[in-house]
């Protein structure tokens, strides 16, 4: 032990940045390992929780961050944490499936990975449901040891003056000098088979217990999760499903590849020798080479700086000319002007001719004089000035060269200008924007996407700027029912691609509603079949389809199959999309009030014949009538390809008019407030058909099938579809 002891000082040297919290920034405390395999202090997770905590009672104003001076939150984590639990809060207002926390306990329990980022949600048991790691902890206390060698730990039960402790029992947790040990630890007793190690003030249980089954020990390793479990874990819990293993072979095979790595990286220690020497000559020629580039970068702009100089030279040059011609023109007609005002002794001039009696001597005299009489007369009637003071011709636009100097860069050498993939982006209750690039390699180091709302008041328009490392990127600040402009481009380094095309996207015209299928309320489960998760449904037509057909003698009768959302809407404005399979071949879609819903599956009219149904969309069958008010719920056909919008007063006439190509993706938005429900394309985000409906009490997604079809529950947008985009 006193080995170990020794030799814990140069084991420990230079790990100090791996036992350093990145909350607080200082040694780990009762570090707890959270599900993203980051380590982080028991006290930094609580003061986090309780930092968000403040910060949303407050209205998220800077004073309310001032309670911890340990933690330190981004406004950008404080953002993504409000709309999570925004979200989260809305979805418990809709189904009230929240539930009620200790008021002295955080009410929220997602926050984010002060290490990766990720948000962490820690669940029901919330920080209960971390294991606490020991192993670090005690490599901690190592190292504080180490760093304070000159302080020595002394016994807990001598008499003052207390003696340096020599060991520290686990079992006890507590340390002994030598004559203690073997008072407290009598030969032939239980207490002295206790476990003893050097002198520590890390006392660890001996066993570690599951923080989900507080009485069980783990003796299982959830290849899954990555994380220790208990058999009660795998027979009953959240481990089920998930592949584990023994707790003696996880063990061995992770000890295995830790000791194999930690050779490799031992016996590379050569390599890396040199791979340091290559780095330190790599950074001598960086310098050389980055003064190089600025040397040429610098000619390349004084050469701009030459051209722009000689350009307003040019400019001024003719300003000048022009002036010196306009100032000449006007000098003249001064001139003019001013003899005009000599004309009084011409008029005193012509009026002594006027006395002339001798005609012969009068014409002589007046032919000329009546000439310049005649030109100060047209000047008096007509004036005008000779040159324009203006100088609008002379105006130098340079928006052009702003822009093309606004692009400026250095030369794209095989960079990609990347193309925003309109398949794979979406709008639902996030916005995943997806782009592709043209060249042959991804050669780029960071992509920048620029978006902005399409808004017709503004003259100007504001981009909005984020840079990515993938190929992706999920947005969730975007304004509901607006549209919004997209571009990117790539860069490596200091060079730049072109922007790509700019794509304009559409989002929701509300809130997401988010639910599930429900299974219990009126479920048939022998026509209809859900998935697992509840968010797919398929109508099965077997045998008792076959039976009940056989009981009618006329037509192809059956039924419609009802199945509503598990959650209903109250109030407000909300939106929620699903897939029809192209196969389907009746499917009705729409929203049923709650005091209808046992009307609705136990509705006797929906024995009907799909070839005489009035909203059917099959050719054969009568179209003329309107889309019947006493139905129990509000729905609208889809089926075959097609969406069959109802035959209302205010439709077109025409059937083939009300007949449209199905898309791919349909959304309905319910308006309680307004009392309307509208069925849109979701692709595009646009309205097909919107109508009147009775909101008077809790509003449920419905939805009805026949025959062979299946509809599909829109998967919101997250942030592993960002992950998934970027591996593809």
């Amino acid at each position: 032990m006193e080995s170990d002891r020794l030799e814990s000082p140069i084991a420990i040297k230079g790990i100090e940045r791996e036992l350093i919290c990145p909350a607080c920034k200082e040694l780990f405390t009762h570090p707890l390992i959270l599900p993203c395999q980051h380590n982080i202090c028991h006290k930094c997770v609580k003061e986090i929780l309780f930092a968000f905590e403040d910060s949303f009672a407050d209205g998220g104003s800077e004073s309310s961050n001032q309670s911890s001076p340990r933690i330190r939150i981004a406004a950008s984590s404080m953002d993504r944490i409000d709309r999570i639990n925004r979200s989260a809060s809305q979805r418990r207002s809709f189904g009230c499936r929240g539930r009620k926390r200790n008021s002295l306990t955080p009410r929220s329990t997602l926050f984010p990975c002060p290490s990766c980022q990720r948000d962490i949600d820690l669940g029901e048991r919330g920080i209960n449901g971390l294991f606490r790691n020991f192993t670090l902890e005690t490599i901690v206390e190592r190292y504080r040891q180490a760093a304070r060698a000159a302080i020595a730990i002394m016994c807990d039960f001598c008499k003052p003056p207390p003696q340096e402790s020599t060991k520290s029992c686990m079992d006890c947790s507590a340390s002994y000098c030598n004559e203690c040990f073997k008072i407290h630890h009598p030969w032939g007793t239980v207490k002295a088979q206790h476990e003893y190690v050097g002198p520590t003030t890390n006392f660890r249980p001996k066993i570690l217990m599951c923080p989900e089954h507080e009485m069980e020990r783990v003796n299982m390793y959830c290849e899954i999760c990555r994380r220790p479990v208990c058999h009660l874990c795998k027979l009953g819990g959240g481990h089920a499903n998930h592949r584990v293993t023994t707790m003696s072979t996880a063990y061995k095979t992770l000890k295995e590849k830790l000791s194999k790595d930690i050779e490799y990286l031992i016996s590379k220690e050569c390599q890396v020798k040199a791979h340091i020497t290559q780095l330190d000559l790599l950074l001598k020629e960086t310098e050389c080479n980055s003064e190089r580039a600025k040397q040429e970068a610098s000619q390349s702009f004084e050469k701009l700086y030459c051209v722009l100089e000689e350009k307003k030279s040019a400019a001024l040059r003719a300003i000048e000319t022009s002036k010196n011609i306009r100032l000449e023109k006007l000098q003249t007609q001064v001139e003019e002007y001013q003899g005009l005002l000599e004309n009084n002794g011409l008029v005193g001039y012509a009026q002594e001719v006027l006395k002339e009696t001798d005609p012969s001597c009068f014409v002589q005299t007046a032919k000329q004089l009546h000439v310049r009489i005649q030109k100060a007369t047209e000047s008096l009637k007509s004036f005008r000035p000779a040159a324009e003071t203006t100088f609008e011709d002379f105006v130098v636009d340079t928006a052009k060269q702003e822009d093309i100097l606004g692009d400026l860069s250095f030369h794209s050498n095989g960079l990609g200008i990347p193309e925003i993939n309109e398949e794979q982006s979406r709008m639902y209750n996030k916005t995943l924007i997806s782009w592709e690039c043209s060249g042959k390699t991804d050669s780029a180091d960071i992509y920048v996407l620029e978006y902005h709302k399409l808004n017709k008041e503004e003259e100007s328009v504001t981009w909005q700027k984020t840079e990515v490392c993938g190929k992706s990127k999920v947005l969730s600040d975007l304004d509901d029912d607006s549209s919004y402009a997209f571009r990117v481009r790539a860069y490596k380094g200091s060079i730049c691609s072109p922007w790509s095309r700019e794509v304009i996207m559409r989002t929701p015209p509300a809130p997401v509603f988010s639910f599930l299928f429900d299974d219990k309320c009126g479920y048939n489960n022998e026509h209809l079949q859900l998935n697992p998760r509840r968010t797919s449904v398929e109508s099965r037509a077997g045998f008792p389809l076959l039976l009940g057909s056989e009981r009618l003698q006329v037509g192809c009768f059956t039924t419609l199959d009802y199945i509503i959302g598990d959650t209903g809407i109250a109030k407000g404005k909300h939106f929620w999309a699903f897939n029809v399979e192209a196969y389907s071949y009746l499917v009705k879609v729409g929203v049923v009030p709650s005091s209808k819903i046992q009307k609705l599956f136990h509705n006797t009219s929906d024995v009907i014949s799909p070839r005489y149904e009035q909203d059917s969309g099959h050719d054969s069958g009568s179209e003329d009538t309107f889309f019947d008010s006493s139905q129990p719920c509000t729905l609208v056909t889809l089926g075959m390809k097609k969406f069959f919008i109802p035959a209302t007063p205010a439709a077109p006439k025409d059937p083939a008019s009300r007949i449209l190509p199905l898309p791919s993706c349909l959304g309905v938005c319910l308006d309680c407030d307004r009392g309307r429900v509208g069925f849109y394309d979701a692709g595009r985000m646009k309205c097909l058909y919107e109508c009147e409906v009775d909101c008077s009490g809790l509003m449920y997604p419905a939805f009805a099938l026949m025959g062979g079809a299946a509809v599909h529950l829109e998967e919101a947008v997250t942030a592993e579809d960002r992950e998934y985009h970027d591996d593809i």
